[in-house]
Order: C-alpha cells, then sequence, then structure tokens
C-alpha cells in the first residue's frame, strides 16, 4: 500500500516510515528538512504543511499518518492543526484507494497541561479527528488519533538529560518509563494496517502519567 507520513525526517515520523518500509508499503515522506532515510520504496518530498497549495501530488494513498508537528508558541497551531487539515484534505480528496488516516495528538489534548498554543492545536486536532471520522466512516475509512504522554525522542532531551527532572518526571508516572519509538510504531501500525472497526477514537498511551496522576514536568514549568 501507499502510505503518507508528515514529518518524516526525524523522531517518530521517521521511525513510522521505517517501520510500513520494514513491512513491504510504498511510504511518502513529507517534511521541512531532507530525510535520512534511502530505501527503493522510500520517497521524501521537502514541503511545509502550512500552505495546501505546496504539497506534493502524491495519488492512491491508503494510509495518512498526521505526525507534523512543532512546539514553538504561537506558531503551533498553524503547524499542529491547520497544517494537518491541509493534509488531510488534500489526500482524501477524490481518493478512492484512502484506508485509513491516523493523527499524532498528544496526552495534552485529554489533561491540558502543558504550553497554551501546543495544547489547543491538539485538543483541536482531536475534535478535527472526529469531524473526519465521520466525513468518512460511510467509506469504511478509519479515523484515530493517538494522544502520547513521554516518549524517548531527541525532542524531550531537555528533561531525559536533566537527572533531576527525570526523576521527578518517574516519581509521577505509575508505569515508572517512557514509551519507546519502537512501541508508537506498532501502535501506528496496528491502528491503520490492522483495525477495520474503530473510528473517531483518541487513544491516550502515557504509561498512566495523565489519567492516573496529572503532572507536568519541564524546564521552568514546575
Amino acid at each position: 500500500m501507499r502510505v503518507i507520513v508528515t514529518g518524516a525526517a526525524r523522531g517518530i515520523g521517521r521511525a513510522a516510515a521505517l517501520k510500513y518500509l520494514s513491512l513491504g508499503h510504498e511510504v511518502h515522506g513529507i517534511d521541512l528538512q531532507p530525510s535520512g532515510i534511502d530505501a527503493p520504496l522510500y520517497v521524501h518530498h521537502v514541503a511545509d504543511v502550512r500552505g495546501r497549495e505546496a504539497l506534493p501530488d502524491i495519488e492512491g494513498a491508503a494510509i495518512l499518518f498526521n505526525n507534523a508537528g512543532v512546539q514553538q508558541g504561537e506558531g503551533d497551531i498553524e503547524t499542529n492543526l491547520v497544517g494537518a487539515i491541509n493534509v488531510t484534505e488534500k489526500y482524501i480528496e477524490g481518493n478512492d484507494a484512502l484506508r485509513s488516516i491516523l493523527f499524532n495528538a498528544s496526552a495534552s489534548s485529554i489533561s491540558g497541561q502543558e504550553f497554551p498554543y501546543y495544547t489547543a492545536s491538539k485538543a483541536g486536532l482531536v475534535g478535527y479527528m472526529r469531524n473526519v471520522a465521520i466525513r468518512l466512516a460511510p467509506r469504511g475509512v478509519t479515523c484515530n488519533a493517538i494522544s502520547l504522554g513521554g516518549v524517548l525522542t531527541e525532542s524531550n532531551d531537555p528533561v531525559m538529560r536533566d537527572p533531576a527532572l527525570w526523576q521527578a518526571i518517574m516519581d509521577v508516572t505509575p508505569m515508572k518509563k517512557w514509551t519507546t519509538l519502537d512501541e508508537v510504531c506498532e501502535w501506528v501500525a496496528f491502528l491503520t494496517l490492522v483495525n477495520r472497526s474503530m473510528s473517531g477514537e483518541n487513544l491516550l498511551i502515557d504509561n498512566g502519567e495523565m489519567k492516573l496522576n496529572p503532572t507536568f514536568v519541564w524546564p521552568g514549568e514546575n
């Protein structure tokens, strides 16, 4: 199947692209940055999701993983929410091959405990996901979101590399760990490749932190 992954240059997006490739799928990555993936079935597009007119023409995508996101303040809404709308509306239009859409939201979309614009962008993403799920359900297309808590990626280095902050996080995380990229990719693959009956859901995957003991730890936020 043909898969589109946004924010594919690093982190969760890159890991997801590699997961789909390992399963034999053709992957089109979209990112502002160049890619480090060199594989026969991988095509990388340098493009900005904030402008629909800048997005590449990719026909017949069966799976769309809206992963691109930033934490930069006011620009979060333009990239995380408007960007996902731009990508989704472009690639669902006239696409009879479409099978599944997945949005990378955030545990903050449920708890509200993070940076203001980021939290608003992710909460809006969940609302938009449900709008898309309703529209595409008659076509048999599943549409869901994952709301991740802490994930072991380089973007979280400010707390992962600070022993005091990391201990504070573990103190309030019931399962005493963060999610690995491999585990995230298993969720992504299952929800888009295996799942055919669940749609309109926002799955909280956070080792129990937000639901069982809601606390947000970050430099300067405590």
